[in-house]
């Protein structure tokens, strides 16, 4: 009789880590996306307090591809304004070095593909810390004023995760990687994403909408606790 109520203890004890472990947190973002820089901290806040109990992955959108794609100047008049939007819900704020030079340049190309590559390239070698590389990839081009076209840029951002910059920038010029990125613009649009950021819960290959746009920490982890909560 013991033998038999051990081995169902370890039954449901094996079936709940299962479930547990089959959780994971689907990030849809856009490295170009203004409103996914200002989420980067309630997201960041959320990986760090969560990442040992879920998985994670970072989906790049693909926002900015195609006929999108062109000088910054041509959408300058819209982010002049929009970014304080972002500075006052978000509590974040754009840099110098985008706003005064690649901003106000306009010249640089705006698109989000490379950064996409990056993040793809990033997410193989490592795939834990793909919630920070994507704030990383954010705060290079919001604050800095990187331009997205620049592949030495992110070989730098990638020697700061510990891993070689010349290799990471060769990796990006691979067609695996750059079809992985074309993968993620896909699976962001078969989830049905319109805007960024977006993030699921996945649970058992089911998607629950845990955030569509800027929310802040609470309203993330309450979201996401409720969902939690109606699925036990």
């Amino acid at each position: 009789m013991k033998k038999c109520l051990f081995a169902l203890f370890f039954l449901v004890f094996v079936t709940n880590c299962k479930t547990q472990n089959s959780m994971k947190i689907i990030y849809v973002y856009d490295a170009l996306c203004g409103w996914c820089y200002g989420f980067s901290p309630a997201m960041n806040q959320f990986h760090e307090k969560y990442k040992k109990s879920l998985a994670f992955e970072v989906v790049s959108g693909g926002m900015i591809t195609g006929n999108r794609i062109g000088p910054i100047g041509e959408v300058a008049p819209y982010i002049s304004w929009a970014y304080k939007d972002v500075e006052k819900a978000c509590n974040v704020k754009f840099g110098n070095d985008f706003l005064n030079k690649t901003l106000k340049n306009g010249t640089a190309i705006f698109t989000s593909i490379p950064p996409s590559i990056a993040l793809s390239v990033f997410k193989k070698l490592q795939p834990e810390n793909s919630v920070q590389f994507a704030s990383a990839l954010q705060k290079a081009i919001y604050f800095d004023g990187i331009e997205p076209k620049n592949y030495e840029a992110y070989g730098k951002i990638a020697k700061e995760f510990g891993l070689d910059s010349a290799d990471f920038v060769l990796q990006m010029s691979d067609s695996i990687n750059i079809k992985s990125a074309e993968t993620d613009f896909k699976k962001s649009n078969d989830l049905g994403v319109s805007g960024f950021p977006t993030v699921f819960l996945e649970i058992g290959g089911v998607y629950h909408k845990v955030a569509s746009g800027f929310v802040p920490f609470e309203v993330l982890e309450g979201n996401f606790l409720t969902i939690q909560n109606k699925l036990k």
